[in-house]
């Protein structure tokens, strides 16, 4: 069997932060000895998160049998999860922002035993829902947990309490169509109803206004899509 070296788009910063997330949680469990030290078992978690790759790659590249390649993605990826903040601590930071943008987003995931959760019929595939809050520049702020992706933007903002925070902290937000109806602090463009079949100019420019501030969440989303799984 042939292995192969690769290189991962990420910076030794986020490399050492998952290492040392590991090195804690085996001083804490008093692990035994491993096949790989923290350093090697990070890098490994983020080669597949980041590029992809299968654990049968994984184990021929880290010399390590599949079984233990199964066993040590999920353990970083749930350290990872232990630490990410939930919307009640990330609302500290975005109450700040001049505004916010909302956006929802699917991610792709292989077919499961029970499908049609999951299947989306807007973009035709399965996948997650993720709902994603941006700042005006268009960084990441948060992410949601993921819903099965036949589920509505709208219902999964509400699901997750996110309108509520956003109007609650009565931070001003743009979002698009999926999220028409959530009212409070969300604002979403003029969309033509059966009683309101053309726009106005001036409904027109207003949404003109909006897209071009919604669009860069569009970065956000492109960034939380840079990760394979």
């Amino acid at each position: 069997m042939l292995s192969y070296p690769s290189t991962i788009a990420l910076s030794s910063r986020t490399l050492n932060h998952l290492a040392d997330r590991i090195r804690s949680h085996r001083q804490q469990r008093r692990s035994r000895w491993r096949r790989l030290d923290p350093g090697r078992q990070a890098l490994l978690a983020l080669a597949h998160l980041r590029n992809g790759d299968t654990y049968t790659r994984l184990a021929a590249g880290f010399e390590i049998g599949i079984a233990t390649a199964w066993r040590y993605v999920p353990e970083a990826i749930a350290l990872l999860s232990a630490v990410t903040e939930d919307l009640d601590t990330a609302m500290r930071r975005i109450r700040t922002l001049a505004y916010a943008i909302l956006d929802g987003t699917l991610i792709p995931i292989n077919r499961v035993a029970d499908q049609k959760p999951y299947y989306s019929g807007k973009h035709k595939r399965h996948g997650v829902n993720v709902q994603v809050i941006a700042d005006a520049p268009g960084r990441l702020v948060w992410a949601s947990s993921a819903l099965p992706g036949a589920t509505h933007d709208l219902t999964a903002a509400r699901t997750h309490g996110i309108i509520d925070a956003l109007t609650s902290a009565d931070v001003m937000t743009f979002a698009d169509k999926g999220h028409q109806g959530a009212r409070g602090s969300v604002r979403t463009p003029f969309k033509r109803r059966r009683f309101r079949p053309k726009l106005s100019r001036r409904q027109k420019a207003v949404n003109r206004a909006h897209a071009k501030i919604r669009a860069r969440g569009e970065r956000a989303i492109a960034t939380l899509k840079t990760w394979k799984s």
